[in-house]
């Protein structure tokens, strides 16, 4: 899923960023454990096999963006965030004001 579409089915930019964030992170960790048995995944990932299987069936809003990136890294994946300073287009509707 794209930010836009996010955007497009009525969540603010920002939560349509955190959305994007936490959708891409699950994908990757749904790629990762493709890779091992729902009995594995819960030594793995200490957890109950019915928070395996809610997590293999993108049930999303059960886990928190933190959860997320402690179970990417117990399947071995490296997690960041990265920041950019928006270019002077994107802000260009911001005004500033003086005294």
């Amino acid at each position: 899923m794209t930010q836009k579409l996010f955007e497009d089915i009525g969540f603010s930019p920002a939560e349509a960023k955190a959305l994007k964030m936490k959708t891409d992170l699950h994908t990757e960790i749904v790629k990762a454990a493709s890779r091992y048995s729902q009995h594995e995944l819960e030594s793995i990932l200490q957890t109950s096999q019915p928070r395996i299987s809610d997590l293999l069936r993108g049930k999303m809003s059960k886990f928190s963006l933190e959860m997320l990136v402690r179970y990417a890294d117990q399947l071995g994946l490296d997690t960041k965030i990265e920041t950019h300073a928006r270019t002077q287009r994107a802000s260009a509707g911001v005004g500033t004001f003086a005294d």
